[in-house]
This record gives structure tokens, sequence and C-alpha cells, in this order.
């Protein structure tokens, strides 16, 4: 019994338009407003990424219900009440996510930790119902995986307790990334291209005898190897963006 590549990519994709879309919104005000002025500023900014966090996280909660019953419906041994949405990110989540990054003055940065608050929602959606149902849950990568989450993919399928929260939230949540948790009922389950063997090895033999943070930057180095072109063209572009838009504030004061 498979979720095919077709339907689980069809999921991702729903996940990650929620979250790009919640993204974009956040950086383009971020982008056209002086948030940086005086605390009225910051916290009229704090207060339109709060409505952005909710909106969107309610859609990506919303996304998750809908997958987590069609799953349910097929895989679960018995009655699985309908999935119901996690809730959103407080304000007191978002304002820490805000200031937290707010010292970068990168629209793009701090749109990403608003994005991450969006996918959390989602991500808590499906972890909480899979425990209130019984299910066993496995951090399914896609797209550019980085190293941590394949360390966390090689820990195969797991019954879901409490452990797998941290002050009510899954952990590890990556904004930049299409990773993320499935859920099943028995051990004949599985998201097609999902090989935990393949993780396994890949995190086991990067630093034989190491430490997990050992085999972690150990795979980081790898991966980084393998795609050091790549990662140095985002780096340029990020960077020349940033020179950009501080050339520009410039600008704006000294008018």
């Amino acid at each position: 019994m498979i979720i095919t590549n077709r339907m689980w990519d069809r999921y991702i994709e729903r996940l990650r338009n929620v979250n790009q879309k919640a993204a974009q919104e956040v950086s383009r005000y971020l982008s056209t407003h002086e948030w940086w002025t005086n605390n009225a500023t910051k916290k009229a900014a704090v207060e339109y990424c709060y409505a952005i966090a909710t909106k969107y996280g309610e859609a990506a909660a919303a996304a998750a219900c809908d997958f987590y019953d069609v799953v349910a419906d097929v895989w679960a041994q018995q009655f699985v009440p309908p999935a119901e949405p996690a809730a959103t990110a407080t304000y007191g989540e978002v304002a820490t996510a805000f200031y937290g990054t707010a010292k970068t003055g990168n629209p793009d940065v701090m749109a990403e930790a608003i994005g991450r608050l969006v996918k959390m929602a989602g991500v808590d959606t499906t972890l909480k119902n899979g425990m209130r149902d019984g299910a066993q849950f496995a951090w399914i990568p896609r797209g550019d995986t980085c190293a941590f989450c394949i360390a966390l993919a090689s820990r195969g399928w797991q019954n879901i307790s409490k452990r797998a929260l941290k002050n009510g939230h899954a952990e590890h949540v990556h904004a930049n990334c299409d990773c993320t948790y499935a859920v099943r009922w028995s051990a004949d389950q599985n998201v097609a291209g999902y090989d935990v063997e393949l993780y396994e090895d890949l995190y086991y033999n990067s630093d034989p005898g190491g430490k997990p943070a050992k085999k972690i930057n150990a795979m980081r180095r790898y991966f980084y190897q393998e795609n050091k072109d790549k990662i140095n063209a985002q780096k340029r572009s990020a960077y020349a963006k940033r020179k950009e838009r501080e050339s520009s504030q410039a600008e704006e004061m000294d008018v």
C-alpha cells in the first residue's frame, strides 16, 4: 500500500504554494513600508505578519487535514474521525520570529521566518491527528534536501508520542524545503520514494563512529561539494539583492 509520487507531490505542491504566498506577501509589505522607523511602524509590521501567519496557517492546516483524511480512509484499520486543524502561530510566536530576524534588515529572511510558522501549522496538524489516532510517522524528504532532513529521514517510521512535539509544536520545521511528515497505520504502508535504508546509509556512513552533529556536518560538506556552484550562485544573488536594498533605503533617508 503506497502513497504514489503523484499523490504526494500534489500534496507537497499545495503546501508549498501556501507557504510561498505567505512569504511573498510579507516580503512585499516589508519592502514597501519603512517598518524599521520606530516602535509604531514595527508594531504595525508585526500585526501584518500575524494576520498573514493566521490566514495562510489556516490554509496549510486545512491542506494537511484534507490529505490526512484521504490517507486515513484507505489505510486506517479502525474508524478515524475527521482530522482537526492545529492552531496557527500565536501573536507572541510571530513577534519572536519578526524581531529575531529584523536585525538582518532583509525582508526575504524575515518573510522566511513567517513562512516557517505557516508550514508549522500544517506539520502540527499531521502529527497531532496521528498521535490522536495511534498512527506512526516518518519525515519524508523531497526536492533539495538538507543534511538535517536526511538525518531525520534515517530514523524511519516511529510511533508518535509527545516527544515528537516541543512546546506544543513539531520540531525541525524548515521554511525552505518540501520535506514534511507522513503517517501510516501498518508496516506495509509507505510513501513512494521514501527509502529509509538509503537515508540510513547516507547518515551512518557519513562519519562512522561520529556523534550526530559530526555526521550531519559531514553530510553538509558532501552536499556542498556536490552543489557548490548552485549554492554560491544563490549566495551571490542574495548578497546583490541585499546591497541594492540597502542602497535604496539610504537614498530614501537622504531625501
